[in-house]
């Protein structure tokens, strides 16, 4: 009989690699799904150990020269300190953009972009805007009834708004762009010609919208 010559398969490439782009790909997506899986109960771990308690503000210090309305132009000049207090023993943060306006009867006065800064831990820092010049005001029904008895009391409701863009630190880890808003509502009393009245400017907390 004669010999038969017998051929083996060669299977040689068939284990090796990826046999095609779409398998490659999957095992990238899941080593991708681990690493943000891990990353963010490192994150939730973090957060769950240094429990961070929220920053306060507080406007501490108003001082109003000049609120005169005459033919819907306002003329005022407005300086006033918002004391911001970091609470957290292990947190800092990193003030990215601050933005502060002035506000009268919910119409904006002015805004300022103040430059930004970072407050370390159990720290208390403070903000200072002067806002000075004229605006169109336009009061009508109860907001004019409301201007005229402010203007008899000499005393002003006023608001100051802060649009904020945070970071916190944990160590040396960053984490976090929280967008809180901050609404300061208070009183001041008006000071003709830097002369002293009555009524004294007492510090107001502020409602704080987080995050």
């Amino acid at each position: 009989m004669g010999k038969h010559t017998y051929h083996r398969p060669d299977h040689h490439h068939s284990h090796r690699g990826c046999s095609c782009g779409g398998g490659c790909f999957i095992t990238f997506l899941k080593i991708l799904i681990t690493i943000v899986v891990i990353v963010g109960l490192a994150v939730l771990i973090l957060w769950l150990i240094f429990r961070p308690n929220k920053v306060k503000f507080q406007v501490t210090d108003a001082k109003l020269t000049q609120f005169n309305l005459t033919d819907n132009q306002l003329h005022y000049n407005l300086a006033l300190n918002v004391t911001v207090r970091n609470p957290n023993r292990r947190i800092g943060v990193y003030y990215d953009t601050i933005e502060v306006a002035a506000v009268y009867k919910d119409q904006r006065l002015q805004t300022q972009w103040l430059p930004p800064f970072y407050q370390g831990y159990k720290t208390t820092a403070v903000i200072t805007s002067v806002f000075s010049g004229q605006q169109l005001l336009l009061l009508a029904g109860q907001g004019l009834t409301e201007f005229n008895a402010e203007t008899l009391a000499g005393v002003y409701e006023m608001n100051v708004w802060l649009n904020l863009r945070i970071r916190l630190k944990f160590g040396a880890v960053r984490i976090g762009k929280f967008k809180p808003k901050v609404n300061c509502e208070f009183k001041v009393p008006l000071t003709s010609d830097g002369g002293s009245v009555t009524s004294v400017f007492q510090s107001t907390g502020c409602d704080i919208d987080y995050w």
